[in-house]
């Protein structure tokens, strides 16, 4: 029995609400079919109900298990027309379609509500279906047959022989009770090979060391899921994917990384925006039959590149380092030397290899790696003497560029060979949100409080680091019991691993009392995907501690982990990602985005090397979604070039690209946990502002804010392409659906809660960060992700006052010109604009098209001034050019203020001071309100009586006289020449003015 290792996918149809009748008599008799890669299944019929309820299990072969992301299933509910009276047709009642992003593996599978969707733009559908979906892997005995038994007659049917017809139409499929297949793949060959074939006689069999690459396992599939050789199966199995699934790059490139004469794949087109750098690259396997030495190692030397592996691991007896090594190659040289010495006897000379780079092999995309192999170990010469020299080195030498797979295992000669100079793709953790509504608590043993004192009991609840209690409890008619009826939030990392801590408190005396507590693991707690989907209360028993068992009461909580939120750990205004955190919700992505970092120019000093000389050793970071990336870093250089390109799955175009610069410090063993590595600058770039298909290269400034006031420490040079994937139709559709998940606006969390998970959601992802290999830095993720962009800063708030006033200048604008043309400035605008004018009052339905025409106009005409290419920070935009030195170190101080007391008074007189003039203007806001309201309120019986009867006076001028007349003699009026015009403000406005506020009513 030889097991097969089987993908399959799991579709459990449990229930659909509220279909649409379809039989004539309110009601409809559903069924679902439902197809993937070819394969097609079908539920039962439920006769006569609009809210089905299946509870049916089918399961799909996954036949192409590493493109199933690129996969859709296609669930279809029809109505079964043969249960109408009179038989009519098998009615289209909605469908849902799936992707395979949407697909989680077994046991993080939930039930998901899915609308139903319409076929057509003018059918009518409406309701929804449960559906809970996975994958998983299953195994499966394949039997061995004996050697003498003949091949089967039918193994290898000719092409199109044996093949079913294709279905038929969902509206003739014939209803059955139970769950049938209407379409199954054709009969495969089966070839069974022997596990230890049979080699021929003269044929030697190969080395074990001729391939000491790791050989990895053959995934294995039963005969039914195996392609077969005929094109004719291919086409009717295969399901053609999605453009927003595939091919998500150009097919031809056009830079210096393609050939002349041949198209390249993807792994090409991945390295078109940065340009190509020549390297030298040299994978050191192991050794064998060395001389008896203690610490062998490699020594590499390429001209001026000198380079050395670490210390061996003995593997079955061999020293072996399997490590990479990338030099760069400016100028061309002729040899390059490999030596192994035994760093235990004084770096004894054990044996080298020299090649010449003109014979070196240069390695094209996508050629698969080069073979090792093994090399004889010479020596004796003058410059390494010693003993006679014995054994060999596999090797495998190439030219390349960063383009190769191993570049980002290398150890670089622009970088020491440590592993915080690597460059590195990391992956935020998967956050979820965990609810825990604390209902009631029962059988509390507590001491009475004091006489005249409530009884306060509140419910504290910590995970982790995090930390949140209770109001004061609601007591009920029983003593013992008490009641909260709250909801506490948290943020939870996967593993789900920590444990929720419940602790009830007796608040009523000045040392609080525990009054039991219990402790529940996270990953145990029920995940739910939206609203819908219900969660069972639990009764936990409490309990005292110090190994008591004595009965303390038990209290009423229901616990879930949210999945339909997004966890936010950025700030809102530059979010990167809005995707919730349920893979099932998960939308397909509209595009793909390419960052080319190819490097820096001008870099300020950031160290000194020798107490003189001044040093820089920077390195990028650019974060977009969950996927962070760090590029290598250059060591001793103020103008780095990386030339290293990345790519991200774009969901939302309307999110923010963050990418930035800092200085390494992590790299030096002695000043790691001291000092932190230095923020240089960074860059923010909005998807939506670049263009489909274009590819944006530009330097952007690298702007930091200090103490000092804002600096420039260089440029960095970028290229950035937008590549659509999808329809034009489904990009525009993004910007009319609603930013955030369902949960958020259905059960929305509020902004001083939200706030605070924020910044429990960065805890987490920083501590996360910290333990890869190499570390990116807490500080590197709280800039990143703009931990501190809600602290208090008179600067921001003179910047967001600009903004205000700039986005307030256009109406100051058109004031200003309705001014002039009441004034006369230009009598023939003002003429032009009288004609306009009674021609929009004699045809009032030319009003609205003509209103829409010129702004369409207008946007057209500023098409000549739209931005040529993604903008970078902004230093006037920020207010940073005057600012004063004092506003600069109060931003910058932590909270509690570590200044002296005279200054903390100051800036707080400042504070109120600015305090006041909001409190006038909010005030002034308030008083205009009141004063309308004031019109019918009474609360001026004169100003009420007065405005009551020129209501009056108006209604009745406007029922006798027309209403053109009346347009055209208040347009006039309004656009009366200022030789008519009184230059004391009108009786309406003085009028107004008069009006009573609710001002003179405050204290």
């Amino acid at each position: 029995m030889m097991p097969t290792i089987v993908k399959k996918l799991a579709v459990e149809v449990v229930h659909a609400r509220d279909l649409i009748p379809k039989d004539g008599q309110g009601t409809s008799s559903p069924y679902v079919v439902i197809d993937y890669a070819g394969q097609r299944k079908r539920t039962r019929t439920c006769p006569r109900d609009c809210n089905p309820d299946w509870q049916e299990r089918l399961e799909f072969i996954v036949p192409d298990p590493p493109s199933i992301d690129a996969d859709e299933l296609l669930v279809e509910v029809y109505h079964d027309g043969r249960l109408s009276v009179p038989a009519r047709k098998n009615h289209f009642l909605g469908r849902v379609r799936i992707y395979g992003t949407q697909i989680p593996h077994r046991g993080n599978d939930a039930l998901i509500y899915y609308p139903l969707e319409k076929r057509a733009l003018l059918s009518w559908i409406h309701g929804e279906i449960g559906l809970r979906i996975c994958q998983y892997d299953d195994i499966l005995e394949e039997k061995k047959p004996e050697p003498t038994d003949p091949p089967p007659a039918d193994a290898n049917p000719a092409p199109g022989v044996g093949e079913p017809k294709d279905p038929p139409p969902p509206e003739v499929v014939a209803p059955t009770e139970t769950a049938v297949e209407t379409q199954s793949p054709p009969p495969v060959s089966v070839v069974v090979v022997d596990e230890a074939p049979m080699q021929p006689e003269k044929s030697p069999p190969p080395p074990a060391a001729a391939n000491p690459l790791p050989e990895e396992p053959l995934e294995m599939y039963p005969p039914e899921v195996r392609k077969m050789q005929t094109s004719s199966f291919t086409e009717r199995v295969r399901v053609p994917r999605r453009h927003s699934d595939i091919d998500c790059g150009p097919r031809v490139l056009s830079g210096r990384f393609a050939p002349s004469c041949e198209p390249v794949d993807r792994v090409q087109a991945a390295y078109d925006l940065v340009e190509p750098m020549q390297y030298l690259f040299v994978r050191v396997f192991k050794a064998r039959s060395l001389l008896a030495c203690e610490s062998p190692y490699v020594k590499i030397q390429s001209g001026p590149h000198l380079m050395r592996t670490n210390p061996a691991r003995e593997v079955n007896g061999r020293p072996e380092w399997n490590q990479v090594f990338a030099l760069s190659q400016p100028k061309p040289e002729s040899t390059l030397e490999i030596s192994v010495c035994d760093g235990g006897q004084g770096d004894a000379f054990l044996g080298g290899v020299c090649f010449d780079l003109s014979d070196v092999p240069v390695r094209e995309q996508p050629d698969g790696p080069l073979a090792p192999q093994w090399y004889r170990l010479e020596g004796g010469d003058d410059r390494h003497p010693g003993p006679q020299v014995t054994g060999d080195i596999m090797l495998s030498v190439w030219f390349g560029t960063q383009a190769d797979e191993s570049f980002t295992e290398a150890c670089t000669s622009d970088a020491p060979s440590i592993s915080h100079t690597r460059s590195k793709v990391y992956q935020s953790p998967k956050l979820w949100y965990l609810r825990v509504s604390v209902i009631e608590a029962q059988d509390l043993r507590f001491m009475p409080p004091p006489p005249g004192m409530p009884v306060d009991i509140r419910v504290k609840i910590q995970l982790g680091f995090q930390s949140s209690r209770t109001r004061r409890s609601t007591p009920n008619s029983n003593s013992s019991s008490f009641a909260w009826l709250e909801d506490l939030m948290f943020v939870a990392s996967e593993p789900l691993d920590d444990h929720l801590i419940v602790l009830v408190e007796d608040r009523s005396i000045k040392e609080p009392a525990l009054l039991g507590h219990v402790t529940v693991p996270v990953g145990s707690v029920e995940q739910r995907m939206d609203e819908r989907q219900p969660v069972a209360t639990k009764w936990f028993n409490l309990d005292c501690g110090n190994g008591d068992p004595t009965y303390s009461g038990r209290l009423h909580l229901r616990l879930c982990l949210e999945g339909g939120y997004h966890v936010l750990d950025e700030a809102a205004h530059v979010c990167s990602d809005f995707r919730p955190t349920a893979k099932q919700l998960w939308k397909p992505p509209v595009g793909v985005l390419e960052l080319g970092i190819i490097g820096a120019r001008g870099l300020l000093p950031m160290k000194t090397k020798g107490g003189t000389k001044g040093s820089t050793d920077a390195y990028c970071v650019a974060k977009y979604g969950k996927k962070w990336v760090r590029t290598r870093t250059i060591m001793d250089s103020f103008d780095p070039r990386w030339n290293e390109q990345y790519t991200w799955q774009v969901y939302d175009p309307c999110t923010v690209l963050t990418v930035g610069v800092f200085d390494n410090w992590r790299m030096f063993a002695d000043v790691a946990d001291d000092k932190p590595d230095y923020r240089i600058g960074k860059v923010r770039i909005r998807i939506s502002t670049l263009e489909s298909n274009r590819v944006y290269t530009r330097p952007f400034p690298l702007l930091v804010l200090l103490k000092s006031g804002v600096k420039k420490m260089g440029d960095i040079h970028l290229a950035v392409r937008f590549v659509c994937t999808g329809m034009l139709l489904d990009t525009w559709a993004v910007y009319t659906q609603p930013m955030l998940p369902r949960m958020h606006y259905l059960r929305p969390i509020g902004v001083s809660q939200q706030e605070a998970l924020r910044g429990a959601a960065i805890k987490m992802v920083a501590t996360w960060l910290t333990r890869s290999e190499p570390v990116l830095g807490p500080e590197v993720v709280r800039y990143m992700l703009d931990a501190d962009a809600h602290t208090w800063s008179m600067r921001r708030c003179k910047a967001n006052w600009f903004r205000i006033m700039g986005v307030i200048a256009w109406t100051i604008g058109l004031c200003r010109w309705i001014n002039d043309i009441r004034r006369w400035k230009n009598p023939i605008t003002t003429v032009l604009v009288h004609i306009l004018y009674l021609v929009l009052v004699w045809y009032p339905e030319l009003v609205a098209p003509t209103a829409t025409l010129y702004v369409c106009l207008i946007g057209t005409w500023y098409y000549r001034f739209k931005p040529k290419g993604p903008a970078g920070m902004d230093v006037r935009l920020s207010q940073a050019e005057g600012v004063d030195w004092d506003e600069l170190d109060e931003e910058f101080d932590a909270v509690p203020s570590g200044r002296e007391e005279k200054v903390v008074r100051a800036r707080y007189e400042r504070l109120r001071t600015l305090g006041a003039r909001v409190q006038t203007v909010m005030g002034d806001l308030a008083a205009q309100g009141e004063r309308v309201q004031a019109l019918i309120s009474w609360r001026d019986p004169r100003a009420t009586k007065l405005f009551i009867v020129v209501c009056m006076v108006v209604s009745l001028v406007l029922y006798v006289a027309p209403p053109k007349m009346v347009a055209v003699a208040l347009g006039f009026y309004f656009l009366r020449h200022p030789m008519f015009r009184d230059p004391m403000p009108p009786a309406s406005v003085n009028f107004f003015r008069r009006l009573p506020s609710l001002s003179d009513r405050l204290l």
